[in-house]
């Protein structure tokens, strides 16, 4: 996918970073903050089944696209509803600053 179209972005997701905040014992709690609601494009791209733990465990990969936001980074990662999508990498399309590209990974089926 080179160029994408405003009626291709049809699904409504939530973008969400880790957010940790200190206790008074020293450690931290973690937690995940909504940074913002998009509209984006989610294509998957391959599926596989591992054991994990003695139990079986399905692991999807999307192709996520939306319009340019700048701060979109691997350490934040997309929801929509139950289903949660791990950012592995973000790719400026055309390096042009008009989309992005998330590769992300989908798990726990």
């Amino acid at each position: 996918m080179s160029e994408f179209l405003p009626s291709d972005l049809r699904h409504r997701l939530m973008l969400e970073e880790l957010s940790r905040i200190s206790d008074e014992g020293g450690g931290f709690t973690e937690s995940w903050e909504e940074v913002a609601e998009l509209w984006a494009d989610v294509r998957p791209a391959s599926g596989f089944e591992r054991i994990e733990a003695d139990r079986l465990s399905g692991t999807v990969s999307h192709e996520i696209a939306l319009r340019y936001r700048a701060g979109v980074s691997p350490a934040m990662r997309f929801r929509k509803g139950t289903r949660l999508f791990q950012i592995l990498a973000v790719i400026d399309v055309g390096e042009r600053k008009r989309w992005i590209k998330c590769l992300c990974e989908e798990r726990e089926l």
